[in-house]
Order: C-alpha cells, then structure tokens, then sequence
C-alpha cells in the first residue's frame, strides 16, 4: 500500500481556510434567510432555481442536480414548500414515475422580497470581502473543483 501524499503547510492552510469559510458564510446565510424570509437557505435556493425557467416548474430529478442534492432531500424541502404554499407539485403526463415541482405565485412574491437580504448577506459575507482579482481567482479555482467532481474536466 501506498504512503498517503499527506499536505503540506500550505495545503493544510488552503483546506482549513476552505473549510472555516464554507462553514461561516452558511451559517450566515442560513441565519439571514431565517431570520428575514422563514426560510432554509435549500428552500430559498429551490425558490431560485424554479423561479429562473420561463415555465416556473422542473422535473423534481433535474432539480435535485442543480441542487447537487439527493431527491429524498428533495422531497423532505419541497414538502415544506408546499405545506407553506410556496411550491406545488403535478405529475409528468409522459412519466407515470415522473414529478415537477412548480413555485407558486405566493412562493414568487416570498422570493421577490427575500432577494434583497439575500444579496446583501451575500455581499457582507463574501463578496465585498475580496478584491476582483481575489473573486475572479476564486471563481476560477471553484469552477475547475466543480467541474472536476462532476466529472466534466478529469
């Protein structure tokens, strides 16, 4: 068996950061949208995503891959949603296995007016926080771990 590549100094402190961060800015935002919407930061990001397609509505698997969540997960938040009239559901009429998840207009006007904290939290947190080249590098760099753990650019 081979020797583990443990990290060093630098790696560690890239991995520690990542990790404090990751961690803060979450509960930052998941407090914010508690706080201000009475929402988990999943439900805002459903909200978002459904939102964001002309027809309001995705197929509750391509949901859960722009979530990059499991579908009970899934499930358990869009209950929540529904029971606060936020989303519906329906049937796929070419799936008898397949369901969408649709925002309502309530669940529109709950996202219309959480945006602005959201952004702002967002900004506090992150944004405003780094200089541009400090944002571009991060993008860069988040995009190629995405990309390589979706297995799009091995």
């Amino acid at each position: 068996m081979d020797e583990p590549r443990w990290l060093n100094e630098n790696e560690m402190a890239a991995w520690r950061g990542f990790l404090a961060a990751t961690n803060l800015v979450a509960r930052h935002l998941e407090r914010q949208l508690k706080e201000d919407a009475g929402l988990s930061h999943t439900q805002y990001e459903i909200l978002v995503q459904l939102s964001a397609v002309p027809e309001g509505s995705l197929r509750m698997t391509d949901l859960a891959d722009r979530l990059i969540t499991s579908k009970s997960g899934l499930t358990y938040q869009i209950g929540q949603l529904e029971r606060g009239g936020l989303v519906s559901r329906r049937s796929c009429p070419s799936d008898v296995r397949g369901v969408f998840a649709e925002i309502t207009e309530q669940g529109r006007e709950v996202l219309r007016d959480a945006a602005p904290g959201h952004v702002a939290a967002v900004r506090e947190a992150l944004i405003d926080v780094l200089s541009p080249e400090q944002l571009a590098g991060l993008a860069d760099s988040l995009g190629t771990v995405g990309r390589r753990l979706r297995g799009r650019d091995g």
